[in-house]
């Protein structure tokens, strides 16, 4: 960031730990590292994945444009001058009016002045009506340096120097060598994981747009996704995958991973950084970037076009998205997200340490999610609308037996009670004036099922396990979905065809029923085993290769044939070059008698012979 903030200039970039900041996380919704969320006057206004410069310089320069444009008022007293000139006939009410209006076109304005874009449209109708524009004014001025700030930048500078602030080692206490070790240790530590930030970022992006198109590309980067990559780039297809740096659901799996077969002890992120290194040693290519459409292009080529703009041509895909978290739509859940209402425990359960908190579901997500959520919470309760789970009975078992978990069988959750955060003292003062303020959990509505009474549980948490949605809106008039499952990729036979050539599905993109790892892995290798048959029935090899082959053939065939070309026998002055055969190791006794008489002139045959 640094060389590219010195360029940049006229803006503050704020560095965020998001592993300690569950709930920033969740309200920009950052799934990767690095990060980087672009806000005018409190609003996001752009936001990327990755450490791409040219990205970072555009968005930046962007953001610094608009806050630029909306740092203008126009006075209520320059408005009425103003008016004065264009259009004496109108009243001076009427003028202080419209400057009301505009001021009240700028949320939480408590200057009560005509700000920001508002002014900005304003001057515009004007100049467009009258011909001319009230005065703008800036709406802030930049800071003058005070004598402190001057003494600052000068200590600053002596450090620069290099000595004004290194202390004399042989005259230092042992308090003070002390604290200049850990300080040059800590300096140690933040390059060692910039520059292991830096070498995630190369490896995330490890692909570069080529003149031909890819032979397969994978969307997702999960076990499907990459059990895909692996066999495809074992089959020589160089694959590309294009998908968030965040594994899938198994990337958010705390638990160890106890049910996928050679591994003993894992957790899901690092089963899934094992496949990942596993497929980029074998050849795999990755972009990470999350895709937006698949469409029709030139000569039958599919074309992939993502979030970023990045348009990848290929000749088949293999899509692996996995699926998205199913949330219960009742009143509270939506405004709370980040304020105690997840569906990650992994993520955001550190944040509820020694609070109650409620799990919602009956499957293997919730007993999961229930089990992670008891290390740290002072009690857990599962809410299930049934009264028996349908997770798997080592799971469930597990739960029941649990002293931290306790199971409200036949209830179901209909309405997340809250209340404004309070104001954090030590946090900077929010400027986005459209925010409405974070409300954070406190309770939850639960029905029963048979009665149809209401309670009240008094909770800091609400995580949502009740399944998920698969990821696959981008594909729709793309390719068929099953008719009994809305959302699940229709494949053909016990295939990973779909209805559309050339496009494969794996994975629980197009599984209802299983929606395991080890499954997913499963069908990402079938699919990729159908996606090399595919190109080879269809004759789609290697395009790079097969025109340089062209390339050189032509390139030979243009070369004169006048017969005197080069002999490379002729350079060591070989029998061959003169007509003769090579003498075979039988014939060399014989060769070595016949030499004393070869020392004549050479006769006519051989002459014309070397001249052929």
């Amino acid at each position: 960031v640094e060389p590219v903030q010195g360029d940049v200039g006229r803006a503050v970039y704020v560095k965020v730990d998001m592993n300690r900041q569950h709930e920033l996380s969740n309200r920009y919704n950052v799934r990767s590292m690095p990060t980087f969320v672009f806000l005018v006057g409190g609003k996001k206004v752009n936001m990327f994945s990755g450490a791409g410069e040219q990205q970072l310089r555009q968005f930046a320069t962007d953001a610094i444009i608009k806050s630029e444009a909306a740092n203008v008022m126009i006075r209520t007293e320059e408005l009425v001058r103003y008016y004065k000139e264009v259009d004496p006939e109108k009243e001076e009410k009427s003028v202080v009016e419209i400057a009301e209006k505009c001021a009240s076109l700028t949320k939480g304005n408590k200057s009560k002045m005509c700000v920001g874009a508002a002014a900005g449209q304003l001057a515009r109708k004007l100049k467009k009506k009258y011909s001319s524009a009230p005065e703008l004014e800036k709406r802030f001025l930049p800071q003058e340096k005070t004598e402190d700030a001057e003494t600052s930048s000068g200590s600053a500078g002596a450090k620069k120097g290099g000595k004004a602030d290194k202390p004399n080692l042989q005259l230092a206490t042992l308090e003070q060598l002390q604290e200049e070790l850990e300080k040059r240790l800590d300096e140690i530590r933040e390059k060692e994981e910039e520059e292991a930030e830096d070498d995630e970022s190369e490896f995330a992006h490890s692909w570069t747009k080529g003149d031909f198109p890819e032979r397969i590309t994978i969307v997702g980067g999960g076990p499907a996704g990459l059990a895909a990559a692996l066999y495809a780039a074992r089959a020589g297809l160089a694959p590309l995958i294009v998908a968030p740096p965040i594994g899938g659901q198994l990337q958010g799996k705390g638990v160890d991973v106890e049910n996928y077969p050679g591994v003993a002890a894992d957790t899901g992120p690092g089963l899934v950084a094992k496949m990942r290194e596993q497929a980029a040693n074998a050849g795999a290519l990755f972009e990470a970037d999350t895709v937006t459409s698949i469409e029709e292009g030139r000569k039958g080529i599919l074309r992939i076009t993502t979030e970023t703009g990045t348009v990848v041509e290929t000749h088949a895909v293999v899509v692996a998205t996995g699926a998205d978290s199913r949330w219960l739509e009742v009143p509270g859940e939506y405004e709370m997200r980040g304020g105690g209402v997840s569906s990650c425990a992994t993520c955001d359960g550190a944040a509820f340490f020694d609070k109650d908190v409620v799990v919602v579901g009956g499957g293997d997500t919730a007993m999961e999610e229930a089990l992670v959520l008891a290390r740290t919470s002072k009690s857990v309760t599962v809410v299930h609308r049934r009264d028996s789970f349908r997770a798997s009975s080592v799971l469930a078992q597990r739960v029941l037996e649990h002293d931290k978990i306790s199971v409200r069988w036949n209830a179901t959750l209909t309405e997340i009670i809250g209340e404004d955060a309070p104001p954090d003292e030590d946090a900077a003062p929010v400027t986005d004036a459209d925010a409405a303020p974070q409300k954070i959990v406190t309770g939850v509505v639960l029905t029963d099922v048979a009665s149809g009474k209401h309670s009240k549980l008094p909770v800091a948490a609400v995580f949502v396990a009740i399944g998920h949605v698969p990821h696959t809106k981008f594909l729709e008039g793309v390719v068929a979905f099953q008719e009994t499952h809305a959302g699940y990729v229709q494949t053909v036979g016990v295939s990973t065809a779909t209805s559309r050539a050339g496009i494969f599905a794996a994975g629980d993109v197009s599984d209802p029923t299983y929606r395991q790892a080890v499954t997913s892995a499963g069908s990402g290798a079938a699919a990729a085993l159908d996606a090399e048959r595919w190109l080879s029935e269809n004759g789609l090899g290697n395009e790079a290769a097969e025109f340089e082959a062209e390339l050189l053939r032509e390139m030979m065939e243009d070369m004169p044939d006048d017969g005197d070309g080069y002999n490379a026998y002729e350079d060591g002055g070989s029998d061959v070059a003169k007509g003769r055969k090579e003498s075979s190791a039988a014939d060399v006794p014989a060769a070595e008698e016949e030499a004393p008489e070869a020392k004549g002139p050479v006769d006519e045959e051989d002459d014309e012979n070397i001249e052929l």
